[in-house]
Order: C-alpha cells, then sequence, then structure tokens
C-alpha cells in the first residue's frame, strides 16, 4: 500500500492541533476550524517533514481520540405517531439546523424538514429514512430519522446496521407499542447502545411511569429515568434533573431559553427516592457504583453520570429522558444525553469479514489511520444518477479517490461526495472513519463494501425480512411499459424487500413487499414520478390438476382432404403417479413390437405433454400423471408425427374427464407469533380460512402457532393479522406443498373459468 493517505492523514491532524480554537455552541457550522474538521471540511497545511512530522506522529492519537470522541451517529426510532420525525426537527431547529420550526402535518403546507417527499407530507408518515448531521456544543451528530410502519422495516434495519447508538422514542400515553418492541429487537440484534425518549407529557392521559414499568416488563430492560416531569399534561411545566439535581424550566417562544432553579419543595422527597431508585438500577450493572453504593460514601453528579455511561455503551442499561417535543420541552437535555451517554465511533466494537483467509473476523480500529473500510447501506436515485449512503468504519475517502467495490472486484472513482440534509446536499471534499457521507456515480447494491485495495474486507450485511404480501400490478396505458419497468427496477435497487416477479403462466406482473401499505406506495410513486398509471389486483394462484383413477384410452386420428391424409392411432392408459414421486410426469411406451414405427414415439410423448400444459376443468397444468401406451396403428402413408401428435392430444382430453380430476391448490406453511391474549382469536380466523392447526408452542410471552393455510385463503392477512392483535403479530409464509381442493371450492372454480371462457 502507497504510504501518502498516511502521511496525508497525519497532515490532516496536524492541521487540527495548529488550528485548534475553542468550539462554541454557535448556529454557524463553521463557527471554528474544529467543528469544521469534524464536519468533514478539512485542511491540509504544508509543513516541512522534520520535527513537526515527528511530533504529530507522536501526537496523533491524542488528536485523533479527540476528533473522533466529538462524533456521534445516532438513530432516531419508534412506533408509528410517538413524534420521532417532531423530535428531530427540533433537534434541527435548537443546534442551528433550521431556522424555523415546521409541523409534520402543519397548516402551514411545509411539513417537517426530514419528510422530503411529497407523499411522507400529505399521509404525516416517514416512508424513508432521512439522513442529516448537526452540531451541539462542538460535538458533531449524524442522525439518522426513521419510519414507524412495520411495512417499511427495512428502513430501520439499514439504519441501524451503521449507527452507533440511538435514541427510542415511546409515547407517554401509548406506552411500549407493536413496532416499539420491533425496533427494540432490532437494536439488539446490531448491539446498538440507546436511550429512551418518553414524549408527549402534555397529551392527556400522559403517564411515563407506566411506560417505564412497560419498558421492564415488555421488552426487558434494565430502564431508570434520569428526570422526574414538574407537572404533567396541561400541567406539564419543566423537568427536574435527578442527575445533578436541577429544576429545568424551558422558555422562550420556542423554548430556547433554559432557566434553571432548584428542586421545588414539595417534591424534594420524590426527587430524593426517584435519585435512589436511579442509583440503585444502575449500580446493579456497573460494579464501581455498586461498590461506593454499598459503602455509602456520597455519590456525586460525576460518579453517577460515568456509571451511567459505561452501562449504556455496555449495554447493560437504559436511560429514560422525558418531554414534550411539540411543546418545546425536554429536547436540550437530550441532545446532552446523546453527547454524555451514547458512544462515539472508536468505543464500538465493528468487524469486518477478511476474504483473503476465509472470512476471518477482524476487529476494525475506526479510526482514520488505516485502509478505507465503508459500507454502501442504502441507494437512492437522485437527478443526478444514484445516491449512494457510506458509513466510512476506517480510513479515509477523498473526492478523486479510486476505491474498490470488494463484492463485485470493480475499481470506481469517487466523482463527487457529498453530506445528506435530508433531501438537500452540501458537497465536501474528504470524510474520516465514523462519518455518514453520500457519493454520486458509484453503482453498486445495498451492502456492498468499499476499501482503498490495500485490504480485501467485507462488512456483514444487514438482515432483509421475507416479503410477506404480493399484488398483480400492470400500467394501464401499453405506451407506458417502458417507464413502468424502470420504476420497477429502480425500487428494486433501492428497497431490497421490495421484490418484482413474472407469474410465467398468467404473465402478469407480481409485486411483494411487507405489507398492503408498502406496496400501496410504490404504486402511488409510479404514478407520480414516472407519470404512470397502473391497475392493480389479486394475482392469480397458481392451481394444478391431477387424475385420481385409472382411465383407458383408444384414439385413432384419421383425416384426409386430398394428396396425403392424417392417419395415427394410440391405445394405452392414464393413471396417477405414486405419492411423494419426484416427477411430475411420467411416459412409458410399453408397445410390443413394431404396431407404431419407433420414430413417432417422441412425437406422441410430445402431444401428451402439450396435453397435460392445460387441463379441462380450469385450463391450469396436470401433474402427477402416468401415461403409458399398449398399443396403436399406423399408415404406411398417411402416418406423420403430426398426426401421432394430434391423436395423444385428443386421446389425454378424451380419457381425462374419466379419470375423475381434481383441482390441486398450493398450500403453506404459516408461522404465527403472537401474545398469548391473542391466541384464541388468531386460532379461530385460521380455521375459518380454511387451515389446518399443526403446533402451538409457548415462548415467553408469547404463542407460536404452526399451521397449514390454503394461499388463495391469505391475500391481504398482513392486514387482518395486525388488527386481530393491534400490531403485535408476526407471520412468517413458506410454500409446502400442492394439495386437493375441498368439492365446493372445485364446483366454483370449474364455474368461475367456465363462466368466461363459454361465452367466448
Amino acid at each position: 500500500m502507497p504510504r501518502f493517505p498516511r502521511f496525508a492523514t497525519t497532515r490532516l491532524l496536524y492541521s487540527l492541533h495548529a488550528s485548534k480554537t475553542t468550539p462554541s455552541p454557535s448556529h454557524s457550522p463553521s463557527s471554528s476550524s474544529s467543528s469544521s474538521l469534524l464536519l468533514g471540511s478539512f485542511h491540509l497545511r504544508q509543513f516541512s517533514a522534520g520535527n513537526s512530522l515527528a511530533r504529530a506522529k507522536d501526537d496523533k492519537d491524542v488528536w485523533w481520540t479527540e476528533v473522533m470522541a466529538k462524533l456521534r451517529n445516532i438513530g432516531i426510532s419508534a412506533h408509528i405517531d410517538s413524534g420521532k420525525t417532531t423530535l428531530t426537527e427540533r433537534i434541527l431547529y435548537y443546534t442551528g439546523k433550521i431556522h424555523e420550526i415546521h409541523e409534520v402535518r402543519g397548516r402551514d403546507g411545509v411539513g417537517a424538514k426530514m419528510d422530503s417527499m411529497d407523499l411522507e407530507r400529505e399521509k404525516g408518515i416517514t416512508i424513508q429514512s432521512a439522513a442529516t448531521y448537526c452540531t451541539w456544543n462542538g460535538y458533531q451528530i449524524n442522525i439518522i430519522d426513521t419510519p414507524g410502519h412495520v411495512d417499511f422495516t427495512i428502513e430501520v434495519e439499514r439504519a441501524l446496521r451503521v449507527l452507533d447508538g440511538a435514541i427510542l422514542v415511546l409515547c407517554s400515553v401509548g406506552g411500549v407499542q407493536s413496532q416499539s418492541i420491533t425496533v427494540d429487537r432490532q437494536m439488539k440484534r446490531y448491539e446498538v447502545p440507546r436511550i429512551a425518549f418518553i414524549n408527549k407529557l402534555d397529551r392527556m392521559g400522559a403517564d411515563p411511569w407506566k411506560v417505564l414499568n412497560q419498558m421492564r416488563s415488555k421488552l426487558r430492560h434494565h430502564a431508570a429515568a434520569l428526570q422526574l416531569p414538574i407537572g404533567l399534561e396541561d400541567d406539564f411545566k419543566g423537568l427536574i434533573d435527578l442527575v445533578q439535581l436541577k429544576a429545568l424550566y424551558f422558555h422562550g417562544s420556542s423554548g430556547q431559553e433554559i432557566v434553571i432553579e432548584d428542586i421545588p419543595s414539595d417534591m424534594e422527597v420524590l426527587v430524593a427516592e426517584k435519585r435512589r431508585e436511579l442509583i440503585e438500577i444502575v449500580s446493579e450493572v456497573d460494579d464501581q457504583l455498586a461498590e461506593a453504593f454499598l459503602e455509602d460514601v456520597p455519590i456525586t453528579s460525576t460518579d453517577l453520570e460515568e456509571a451511567i455511561r459505561r452501562a449504556t455503551i455496555a449495554r447493560k442499561f437504559i436511560p429514560v429522558f422525558m418531554g414534550s417535543a411539540f411543546k418545546n420541552k425536554g429536547v436540550q437535555p437530550l441532545l446532552n444525553g446523546v453527547l454524555g451517554y451514547l458512544p462515539c465511533p472508536t468505543e464500538v466494537s465493528n468487524y469486518a469479514l477478511d476474504q483473503t483467509k476465509d472470512e476471518e473476523k477482524v476487529i476494525l480500529g475506526g479510526t482514520p489511520d488505516g485502509p478505507l473500510v465503508a459500507l454502501a447501506f442504502k441507494l437512492e436515485e437522485g437527478r443526478f444518477g444514484q445516491l449512494t449512503f457510506l458509513r466510512i468504519y476506517e480510513g479515509v475517502i477523498r473526492k478523486g479517490d479510486f476505491i474498490f467495490n470488494i463484492n463485485t472486484g470493480k475499481k470506481l472513482k469517487v466523482p463527487r461526495l457529498v453530506r445528506m440534509h435530508s433531501d438537500e446536499m452540501e458537497d465536501i471534499q474528504e470524510a474520516h472513519a465514523g462519518q455518514i457521507v453520500a457519493v454520486f456515480g458509484v453503482d453498486c447494491a445495498s451492502g456492498d463494501t468499499f476499501t482503498d485495495g490495500s485490504v480485501k474486507y467485507t462488512m456483514t450485511s444487514m438482515n432483509v425480512p421475507e416479503p410477506v404480501m404480493s399484488l398483480a400490478v400492470q400500467p394501464v396505458s401499453k405506451d407506458s411499459g417502458g417507464q413502468f419497468s424502470k420504476a420497477l427496477n429502480r425500487f428494486q435497487k433501492e428497497d431490497p424487500t421490495f421484490r418484482v416477479g413474472l407469474d410465467p403462466e398468467s404473465g402478469q406482473t407480481i409485486i411483494s413487499g411487507m405489507g398492503e401499505l408498502h406496496l400501496e406506495v410504490y404504486v402511488e410513486r409510479i404514478r407520480r414520478e414516472y407519470k404512470v398509471d397502473a391497475t392493480v389486483g389479486k394475482p392469480r394462484v397458481n392451481f394444478r390438476e391431477t387424475v385420481t383413477q385409472r382411465a383407458d384410452f383408444d384414439y385413432l386420428h384419421k383425416k384426409q382432404s386430398g394428396g396425403q391424409g392424417q392417419y395415427g392411432r394410440v391405445t394405452g392408459f392414464i393413471e396417477p403417479l405414486p405419492a411423494g414421486s419426484m416427477t411430475k410426469f411420467e411416459f412409458e411406451n410399453s408397445i410390443v413390437g413394431q404396431a407404431i414405427p419407433s420414430n413417432f414415439i417422441p412425437a406422441i410423448e410430445k402431444g401428451f405433454k402439450e396435453a397435460a400444459n392445460s387441463g379441462s376443468l380450469i385450463g391450469h397444468p396436470v401433474e402427477n400423471v402416468r401415461i403409458v401406451l399398449t398399443d396403436g396403428a399406423s399408415h404406411a402413408v398417411d402416418s406423420s408425427e403430426l398426426a401421432f401428435k394430434l391423436a395423444a392430444i385428443y386421446a389425454f382430453r378424451k380419457c381425462y374427464t374419466v379419470a375423475k380430476p381434481v383441482i390441486l391448490e398450493p398450500v403453506m406453511l404459516v408461522e404465527l407469533k403472537v401474545p398469548t391474549e391473542f391466541q384464541g382469536t388468531v386460532a379461530g380466523d385460521i380455521n375459518k380460512r380454511k387451515g389446518v392447526i399443526i403446533g402451538n408452542d409457548q415462548e415467553g410471552d408469547d404463542s407460536v402457532i404452526t399451521a397449514q393455510v390454503p394461499l388463495n385463503n391469505m391475500f391481504g392477512y398482513s392486514t387482518s393479522l395486525r388488527s386481530m392483535t393491534q400490531g403485535k403479530g408476526e407471520f412468517t409464509m413458506e410454500y409446502k406443498e400442492h394439495s386437493p381442493v375441498s368439492h365446493d371450492v372445485q364446483a366454483q372454480l370449474v364455474n368461475n373459468y367456465k363462466g368466461p371462457n363459454a361465452t367466448e
């Protein structure tokens, strides 16, 4: 590896050391050279390679540590309508990133900054995760606001994969809801340290202590409140900081002025009790604090802060903050909590897989000194081509550098490097480890790893859930087919949970996703962004037909119309294949002698196969059938391949109805995970859908039900399950087998098929 990048990094760090000024929490991001470096605007300074370089080399670890220590990568996740986007809007306002506040469903029609898509502003929900950055007290915070809907769960997965910490927002009225549980499960999967924020304390029915108990019981969190509300609902005035033992009041038109006062005398007893509870809970998971607590040594605010930080980073404790983002209360202390308790990039262990050593795990240092390792975690089709979001785990990336895509082996140049602020971009020249940036013009897939070529590391990929719902979709106008295909290809590339397939039998385009809202949003985006109207329908289920008993055939095909005629006779029988047979169609020639010349046998087999492609009941393929040819007759002149092929087709059709055919439908193996209180309702619904329950196990507070249900009865099930279980139920579905339908269903399917076909 050439040594230039390392010297460049050393110069960069020396430049930071030389130009260090005291950062101030100014609204301008460029208020100090320190914060400008934190934001990625590096300044390379020329100097002699003598004593200065030696000194920089001696001090480099110190300065890297300082740069990285003042960086936070956080995500804001929660159940739908808990106030994530409103909270992000306030954070951007208080850090000076935006200069006025707009509400999610505001009357001014502007909408929140992070909901940049028209659809998001109309529906008042977040659909795509949006990235931004801000500075607070000299620290740079990269923020990703994620959706709350379970349909857009991949956006949360992608965000948590690359973040070092997270804020779990909970509604003080709704408490721990279904998507809160899902998001918490995702945070556990990616080992993300988190702090909790109980929002909406101004609402009627707000009860933060109920929510805290739910966190402990439902989420199994080791959590305690760091704050105490002064009043609730309409009387919510401020907060008491249990660590510093001060009362905080938020004044000014937008809560920007924080007034610190002594604790109200009527709350001193409650404060002492809650502070002791906080110390007890933290000392259970932190040995240093436990020692002081057991020895009755007075615990200072600093001791408590350090213990909370250690326990939070070790993922043994979750500090709980409170407030009301909408009423501009409690957001600034939460920001201080992000700086104080969530880890910087170097405090989180990230590892890569070394492709040269049989995917051996390698711990990444997370510093700018080292080979470049970056993960593409999200793609977006922008006005200027594909925008690829990168999380840099190690090294430095510069505009104009050559980088290598380890997954494809391609060498690429970085034409443009930007930082995102929702849908706005700011061009930068370079970025270092720990930052989240975006590059243009780099062709790759979600989950690809980039390096500078000196190492062959890949980052572990994120968990992509399987789609649970499909719809048939086609453009209204045939002229818009090109735009329609372009839209589907783009969305498929951007979203790993959105799949597109073609049904070979019906010829329909089938789109699959995480739920009805997910697919509805994509159909709407095709209409808005590509001006293509599409019709949506239920996809055709892949039925099959089969025979249930043996039937003989003896058919003579004879045609004379001047010149050479057609003559072919086939005799034999059809029968069902034995259960568990590996083949779907079997043809056997049992003719003894030369009743039919051997050169016509392949044509007869081809005729039977063609006839089996469409059964006479509902026109679907016939499976599990064995055809045995026992005799026949030919003509010296008139027999031909075509004559015998037609004889086979007509023979099959004639004897097929005698063999008592039945319709087979796809049966799915469905596994449901639902809270025990909804078990009876869900089981009853499965029976209503003609499903058979084959297993029921208990897993903690949940029931795991295994059932076999016909696919035809499973459309729209994700929505039904959510409504039956208050959104807490989950299910997975996979194909098991084709099995015969009941007589009434068969009669209905045959009538539906014969009806339109009879009129043609």
